[in-house]
């Protein structure tokens, strides 16, 4: 019994060592990620977009590779700070890979939450890069997939909304909903005439050296009198 004692206590220190390697190294990492997440989540608050987008991809650089709903999370906050940061042709792409992840079918449990906020999230980008698009001159057959598929998916959150009985919510996605629809329909002269929105005014420059020989359309008036309903986001210009 004494022996048997004895070799429990020797073995102490190789547990520890083993536990500090191990579940000890994991906890640590954690703890880095969710540091860098409260510091993007404060700048988000703060609206400064730069730091959100750099905090959110060191955290999403620490994630374990079996942490899959971790790292779609961080994917999507990084995605929204991205869009306010000079990132939206990059958020977008990113925003399809997720959003194809998280509705398919091996995805178990099925978070329906986070499917709506990458669904809406994508939605977002796809109306403000078909907004920029238009601006910068890109023909009509590129920039309408955007829009058709930011219609397409307003029209499924407000039917979802609709079927859980959440009116405001419903309400919300409609008005995405026709916002896009005028988008399309309203003339080039008339969106040069409305302030740029926000997300997109940080990245022309960077949508315009994504499309090599696109020729700009001309620079958008910084008038206010035409109307073209609630921005996507619901915001307001």
């Amino acid at each position: 019994m004494k022996k048997s004692l004895l070799l429990f206590w020797l073995t102490l220190p190789v547990l520890g060592g083993v536990y500090h390697l191990t579940a000890g190294e994991f906890h640590m990492q954690m703890d880095q990620i969710g540091w860098h997440l409260r510091a993007g989540r404060n700048a988000v608050q703060k609206t400064e977009w730069h730091r959100a987008s750099r905090e959110f991809q060191k955290a999403l650089e620490l994630v374990p590779d079996d942490q899959d709903q971790l790292r779609r999370d961080i994917r999507l906050q990084l995605a929204q700070a991205q869009i306010h940061s000079a990132g939206l042709p990059d958020a977008n792409e990113d925003l399809k890979k997720l959003l194809t992840e998280v509705t398919a079918d091996d995805v178990q449990p099925v978070d329906s939450a986070l499917q709506a906020r990458v669904r809406e999230t994508l939605a977002e980008s796809q109306y403000y890069l078909a907004w920029l698009m238009r601006l910068e001159g890109v023909a009509r057959e590129e920039w309408l997939p955007e829009l058709e598929s930011a219609r397409q998916n307003y029209r499924l959150l407000a039917e979802q909304a609709q079927a859980v009985g959440d009116a405001r919510g419903q309400q919300q996605q409609q008005e995405n909903l026709e916002a896009s629809i005028r988008l399309e329909q309203m003339a080039i002269d008339d969106l040069q005439g409305l302030p740029i929105p926000k997300p997109c005014q940080s990245c022309c420059s960077k949508c315009r050296s994504r499309r090599p020989g696109q020729k700009p359309a001309q620079k958008p008036k910084d008038g206010r009198g035409a109307s073209a309903g609630p921005p996507a986001d619901g915001s307001g210009s």
